[in-house]
């Protein structure tokens, strides 16, 4: 009897390994799933900082600069650290910020950046990668160099430094206003000692954002024994130092194992905001309460969408992509509300948050769209934001970062996003002054625009540089106004803009079918190979004539018409995927990521893959879709294929996992792949989407069968009304291509 017990409870305990083993739960706490290392290998660029959902504060270390791929300032390849500032960006092309740099060191150092072949040519040192923890809003690392221990975590607007330091009576930690990113050059510094333990001052510099200052109150929790002010290298005898090389060394007798914090507060608004916001964030010196704090944002943002998969490699991708996804838009203002503008004034509360860094030639894509998905308390500010923009400098953001237009890449992204929001009906947005920004924006003479109107195209004698790039994306941009404007019963800009949406048909070359560079006579630019990046200057961004071939989102039917047949253009759609993948010499490294000449690893070719289900043919997008799923990203730190471009590149595949995706630039049309995942609970506005794949695998890739609340949906694309409503979208999964609707 003892015998068959044992035997009926090893049955048991064994069955229920194996029900679990094959449950597609999410066994752990969400945070477990997410690594901020994935992407910082590569060509990923990732930040790798302590920080909290959308704060501005991302502090954590930067190394010796080495090439483009170390714009975050951390890359997998270097661990040598020149100190943590307190300021980055995740996944751009651009090393700019970098701001208010802190280093602890033990002997006398040399206050330079230095150079990786020569340990002695300043502050760096090498970082022991095998005691290295990066988790949401904590890292941790330990410099061989110094032996000391570092941690750090952080609030919206402050960090929190942790060190743990070796017995010396030459200890001490630097603060660094010199050496910033890896083009950002500073105008000059000020940093004023106020007793033994708190200092304050300031950073001004010039990078990609034009002379934009960080503002920074510091308290230490032990009183320094000396301070040692540096303006250029030369230590002042004074209690204060403004100079454009401004170093502070402040010195500590330390016991083993000792540890010594410092907090920081920052402001982009005055030494008085950097003060006011750590004393709002930061009460005493509670290291671990910090970090628990920011654990607990970070686990009320990601589990809005919770997911369910057999593969713990693909929940540790998505959950990373997720949070890759909420480090901006950064806050951009004081608790009290108050802001510096693009028009350099300080304003005070707005009666809205303010925000920062909007990389919107990438976002407007994906990122914009999963954040009136899964985040729509935000938007209203997000959009305010930029109108607010657009009353100080004229025009809607291009690429806006710490108040400052960087006119970085082509078009009018911000157009998309704006109308996308009007179309979506998000509350507490001024519905007038948006079209009014919008229209304002697109009336400008700069950047091509002058052309676009008056000559249906921008001639390459009179704009060499990337003019079919910025005809194209302009286009898309008046598509998506138009929209907006129709909406919003203005019957003249809808006509007009939709107009000015179809003037690709202009560049548009019968003989060759791609879009072409057209000069004042209306002659093409000779010759095209289709496949190189012209030299002195190319017609196309980031990317040549085949990937800019599909630049259309607005107008499928269109680009079907140029093309003949619907026919004819799915066959040259699968050609793209076949054809050889050189590029040339003189290809941007941005170009990544390719399947034929298929790029994923830049934004221009995001929504090719979802025009074979706007074409009939949804089978095809699985193909592709789950492709790309599980072959460009991974959860390595090698895992993404191309600039993680500030949350776009992530929320590809977020959108892309749960089986749909935003291909026209505006006005909620989510058209269906292929789900990675096999359930999805994600929070909406109002309450709850389940979304369910019955018999999903890598085989069962196609989908058989739609139903939206028990009900058959029979449409190739999922509304975002249907998707904010909540309720139950169930596909049914299968080995057989079809098309469902």
């Amino acid at each position: 009897m003892k015998k068959s017990r044992f035997l009926f409870g090893a049955v048991l305990v064994a069955c229920t390994l194996l029900s679990a083993a094959a449950r597609p739960t999410q066994q752990r706490d969400v945070l477990d799933y997410v690594d901020p290392l994935i992407g910082s290998g590569g060509h990923g660029h990732v930040t790798v900082s302590a920080c909290v959902p959308f704060g501005l504060v991302q502090l954590g270390p930067s190394s010796v600069f080495q090439d483009w791929d170390w714009c975050s300032g951390y890359h997998r390849s270097d661990s040598t650290v020149i100190g943590f500032p307190h300021t980055h960006l995740s996944g751009t092309g651009c090393g700019d910020l970098h701001d208010v740099t802190v280093m602890p060191v033990v002997g006398q150092v040399k206050y330079a950046r230095g150079n990786a072949n020569d340990p002695q040519s300043g502050m760096w040192s090498y970082a022991d990668r095998s005691r290295e923890v990066a988790q949401p809003g904590y890292y941790r690392t330990h410099l061989m160099r110094y032996n000391i221990g570092v941690e750090l975590t952080a609030t919206a607007r402050t960090g929190l430094h942790r060190y743990t330091f070796p017995a010396s009576t030459e200890s001490a930690i630097v603060f660094n206003l010199v050496d910033g990113g890896s083009w950002d050059n500073v105008e000059t510094g000020l940093m004023r000692v106020l007793d033994d333990h708190t200092i304050e001052g300031v950073r001004w510099s010039t990078g990609w954002a034009h002379h934009h200052p960080i503002y920074f109150h510091a308290e230490f929790s032990k009183p320094f024994t000396r301070a040692h002010l540096l303006a250029d290298g030369r230590e002042v005898q004074a209690d204060w130092v403004t100079a454009r090389r401004v170093h502070g060394r402040f010195d500590f007798n330390t016991s083993q194992g000792e540890q010594i914090m410092v907090k920081v507060g920052i402001s982009a608004v005055s030494v008085q905001g950097a003060a006011m916001n750590l004393a709002a964030e930061q009460q005493g010196w509670d290291f671990d309460g910090v970090r628990e704090r920011a654990r607990q944002a970070w686990r009320g943002q990601l589990d809005k969408i919770q997911v369910q998969s057999q593969d713990v490699h693909v929940l540790r991708t998505f959950y990373t992509a997720l949070f890759h996804t909420m480090i901006a838009p950064s806050v951009y203002c004081d608790v009290d509300g108050a802001y510096q503008g693009s028009d350099y004034a300080i304003h005070p509360d707005p009666g809205f948050v303010n925000y920062t860094t909007y990389s919107l030639w990438d976002t407007y894509r994906a990122a914009h769209p999963l954040m009136t998905i899964i985040h729509p308390e935000r938007v209203p500010d997000i959009i305010n934001t930029m109108l607010r923009i657009y009353q100080e400098q004229g025009k809607l953001p291009i690429w806006h970062l710490m108040g400052r237009e960087t006119n970085c890449m082509v078009g009018s992204p911000g157009i998309p996003v704006v109308a996308d929001a009007l179309l979506k009906d998000f509350p507490g947005i001024d519905q007038n002054l948006a079209i009014e920004a919008m229209e304002k924006s697109m009336l400008l003479d700069e950047r091509g625009l002058k052309w676009h109107r008056t000559m249906g195209y921008i001639p390459c004698d009179y704009q060499r540089s990337e003019n079919v790039a910025y005809e194209l994306e302009y286009e898309l941009a008046d598509w998506a106004l138009a929209q907006a404007a129709h909406k919003a019963g203005r019957s003249d800009l809808y006509e007009r803009h939709m107009a000015l949406s179809r003037q690709y048909r202009n560049l548009f070359d019968p003989a060759t079918g791609f879009m072409r560079a057209k000069d004042s006579k209306g002659n093409f630019l000779e010759p095209l190979n289709p496949y190189v990046q012209r030299k002195g200057g190319d017609e196309y961004c980031e990317g040549n004539a085949w990937q800019y071939a599909w630049l259309v989102p607005h107008d499928l039917d269109g680009l079907v018409a140029c093309h003949g047949s619907k026919e004819r253009l799915i066959a040259r759609l699968d050609t793209l995927f076949t054809l050889s993948t050189d590029v040339g010499d003189e290809a941007v490294p941005d170009m990544s990521g390719f399947i034929g000449q298929y790029v994923h690893g830049n934004e221009p070719s995001h929504h090719i893959l979802y025009f074979y289900t706007m074409l009939g043919q949804p089978w095809k997008t699985a193909d592709r879709v789950r492709q790309v799923l599980t072959t460009l990203y991974d959860d390595t730190t090698e895992g993404l294929c191309g600039n993680e471009d500030v949350g776009q590149m992530s929320a590809w595949y977020i959108l892309s996992a749960l089986g749909f995706y935003q291909v026209e630039p505006a006005g909620g049309r989510y058209y269906f792949g292929s789900p990675l995942l096999d359930k999805a609970t994600v929070r909406v506005a109002g309450g709850t989407l389940t979304i369910n794949a019955r018999n999903n695998s890598a085989k069962n890739r196609y989908i058989q069968r739609i139903t939206l609340n028990g009900k058959a949906y029979k449409k190739p694309y999922i509304d975002h009304a249907d998707i904010a409503a909540g309720g139950t979208l169930e596909y049914t999964m299968g080995s057989r291509p079809t098309k469902w609707w």
